[in-house]
């Protein structure tokens, strides 16, 4: 009979995710790990066949964390909007999560789509408030829902990073002039030919 786990598997993961949170992935390994659950690192491979299987259940249970943030957002009158302030808000308060889920270098470069619901992303509630709140297409409305994701991903990255930091209030600003900007752009008719350069854009010097 083998031996009975001294730990469960969420007890593992549990410390696992703590370490990673304070220290980073880089400090993941068995000993580190062992430290933190007070003994050894056998009782580790009980339940974990290696520390790359252990890496993709932490990793699963970080975007169970993030998605948790994002999922608060349906409380608020404006949704959307909301998910943008917790993402940041995760980059803030998780800043080694958010650099592992989506800071962290790929294999292989994927579509957005791909990537969104690789980190356990489901755009679609988002897509079907915009398009009925908005009168958009579902062409349109998922073009602005990239836009505006990719946006936010950017200050995430900045504040996670610890290269800037914004007020709620500047937050707030800065995610509702992006959206109304893209959202008039879109409903000028503009989404058709994406290679056109905004006339805003063209005139003066050149783009770099």
């Amino acid at each position: 009979m083998p031996p009975r786990p001294r730990f469960t598997r969420e007890q593992i993961i549990d410390a696992a995710l703590g370490l990673v949170s304070e220290e980073g992935i880089e400090h993941l390994t068995a000993r580190e790990l062992a430290k933190r659950l007070g003994t050894s690192p056998q009782p580790i491979f009980t339940v974990f066949e290696d520390m790359k299987q252990l890496r993709g259940a932490v990793i699963a249970a970080a975007a169970e964390r993030f998605q948790a943030y994002v999922s608060q957002a349906q409380h608020y009158t404006h949704p959307f909007k909301q998910s943008g302030m917790q993402t940041i808000m995760f980059a803030e308060e998780e800043p080694k999560l958010y650099q592992l889920l989506l800071m962290s270098e790929s294999d292989q470069s994927v579509s957005f789509e791909e990537m969104f619901a690789r980190h356990g992303g489901d755009s679609k509630d988002f897509i079907a408030f915009i398009m009925g709140t908005y009168g958009l297409t579902r062409e349109q409305a998922d073009a602005l829902f990239q836009h505006v994701w990719i946006y936010t991903y950017g200050i995430g990255a900045l504040v996670a990073a610890r290269m800037c930091t914004f007020t709620e209030e500047e937050l707030l600003i800065k995610l509702g002039v992006d959206f109304q900007a893209m959202l008039n752009y879109i409903k000028d008719g503009h989404l058709a030919d994406e290679t056109r350069v905004p006339e805003a854009i063209g005139q003066g010097s050149p783009v770099l």
